[in-house]
């Protein structure tokens, strides 16, 4: 992942209290980290930041669209995604207590010299988070589906015959079974 320095906050200079940062992140913040599944992300992040003596609450929310492959007919729709995710950041003086209390996902910490807070790699995972795992084009207003409707028709399976030749060894298998 490259470093970018429009992601660092430098707290050491902040006043207590709260502080809002805005991110807007597209296709280029994504590149950093690697292959996604979503193309043309538009997304809003607003961070929220409540600085208080050795602790930090961060507030992320989300919201804005990526562009997916449909799971059932394959076509790309865009995705509305929203979310809000909170996040603990807690200066401790000894790092390697924090490396043994990683279990609490909600907590971060950082050691008391740092200066600064790198906050993309939070803001790739909870915009990951935002995205459902299934993908489905949403439905119009009457609750019909919105997928390809030529895409659908391999999708609906006429139900299938037992043939009798099948039917009649199934029958021997099941009476043989039974006179054990």
């Amino acid at each position: 992942m490259k470093h970018s320095r429009e992601f660092e906050i430098a707290f050491v200079g902040l006043k207590p209290g709260i502080h809002v940062f805005e991110y807007n992140i597209d296709s280029q913040f994504f590149d950093r980290f690697g292959e996604v599944e979503f193309a043309n992300p538009q997304v809003n992040v607003q961070l929220t930041l409540d600085k208080k003596f050795g602790i930090f609450l961060l507030h992320f929310n989300i919201n804005g669209k990526v562009s997916l492959p449909c799971d059932r007919c394959g076509d790309d729709f865009e995705l509305i995604i929203w979310d809000e995710f909170d996040l603990v950041v807690k200066q401790i003086d000894d790092e390697l207590v924090a490396e043994k209390s990683e279990a609490d996902a909600e907590v971060a910490y950082i050691g008391r010299s740092e200066s600064l807070l790198e906050v993309s790699t939070w803001i790739y995972e909870f915009i990951l988070l935002s995205i459902p795992m299934q993908h489905i084009h949403p439905d119009n207003e009457s609750g019909g589906s919105t997928c390809n409707p030529e895409a659908l028709k391999y999708l609906i399976q006429p139900e299938s015959s037992i043939s009798q030749d099948w039917k009649e060894q199934l029958e021997q298998l099941q009476n043989k079974k039974n006179k054990n």
